[in-house]
């Protein structure tokens, strides 16, 4: 058996349909199934069993003999919630009790990390190992990921293999129920459809221009094809990024939106809400070292080609991968 948590979720329901199309269909999917806005993307999945997330670690540890890996994706994701309890309790314990798990029983564990741990980018964008207790997240979601990064680090006792994968902006089919916290590029088709026009954040730094805020933006067809490789591969253990290695802006992402809907842009700019504007980041962009010396060779879609993927295939009709 393969577990996925967060298999109701965005990336968690894609690496199923990954799972699925490489042949894979006893799978475990852990989440809270209860959100109807979530249904679909689970519910013409191939699976065995479907465990709600507060049962899960107690069945994990009376079946982990049946267990060949775990991609533990299931996390509190929301970057403007301030309530520190509940990254506490979702991402942090929750993962450690996992964790324990799969040292004490060898199963092998990737699980998600975030490029939110980096904050500002202080100390660049490097998945070294070394620098992880040097950062300086932004908001409480990326400091329970960087919380969990330098726990693991320091564990004497690890799973079989075990891969933190530090997501950076991740876009994609299956985050119709994310509302706010969906990629740009959903809000834009959202917009372009009942406006004819889209809003862009307006930046408060005078070394950028309105629009130029810029991103690694990873499509998650990528992503799930990584994990899948993590899987099948032998690697050396620890944090690895998953982006594509080149920031791209925000007008860029818009604009290649309008296109990919036979569109002319017609781009505007608003103030960045204050409740995220002192957290803002304005450039991301992941060092790929790492995993290309890990042996992952495969391209990544570029901006244009995965945006017109998504927005053709997926968003215009709202189809569920």
């Amino acid at each position: 058996m393969i577990v996925v948590t967060g298999a109701a979720g965005f990336i968690g329901s894609c690496l199923v349909r990954k799972l699925n199309d490489e042949g894979y269909n006893d799978l475990v999917l852990s989440d809270d199934f209860s959100p109807a806005d979530k249904v679909a993307n689970w519910q013409d999945k191939t699976f065995t069993l479907r465990i709600d997330r507060q049962e899960f670690p107690n069945w994990l540890e009376q079946n982990h003999d049946k267990i060949e890996v775990i991609f533990h994706l299931g996390a509190r994701t929301d970057t403007t919630e301030k309530d520190t309890a509940i990254f506490d309790e979702l991402n942090l314990n929750y993962s450690k009790h996992i964790w324990k798990i799969c040292s004490e029983q060898q199963i092998p564990l990737i699980y998600a990390s975030s490029a939110a741990t980096y904050g500002l980018g202080e100390h660049g964008y490097h998945d070294r190992h070394d620098v992880v207790e040097q950062l300086e997240p932004l908001n409480p979601y990326g400091c329970s990921k960087n919380d969990f990064d330098a726990w693991a680090l320091q564990q004497p006792h690890q799973p079989l293999f075990w891969a933190g994968l530090k997501f950076f902006n991740v876009y994609g089919p299956n985050e119709y129920h994310k509302g706010r916290m969906a990629s740009v590029i959903f809000h834009t088709v959202r917009q372009i459809k009942a406006t004819g026009a889209m809003k862009l954040f307006r930046s408060h730094r005078s070394d950028y221009a309105d629009g130029q805020q810029s991103r690694d933006f990873i499509y998650v067809k990528d992503v799930v094809d990584i994990c899948y490789w993590l899987y099948k591969n032998e690697v050396p253990n620890g944090l690895y990024n998953l982006g594509t290695g080149k920031a791209r802006s925000f007008y860029d992402l818009a604009a290649n939106t309008f296109r990919a809907m036979n569109l002319e842009p017609s781009i505007s700019f608003i103030d960045t809400p204050a409740d995220i504007r002192d957290t803002y980041q304005y450039f991301t962009e992941a060092d790929m070292n790492k995993l290309r010396q890990a042996g992952y060779q495969q391209p990544f879609y570029s901006l244009e080609d995965g945006i017109e993927d998504y927005v053709k295939n997926y968003l215009m009709e709202e189809r569920i991968w």
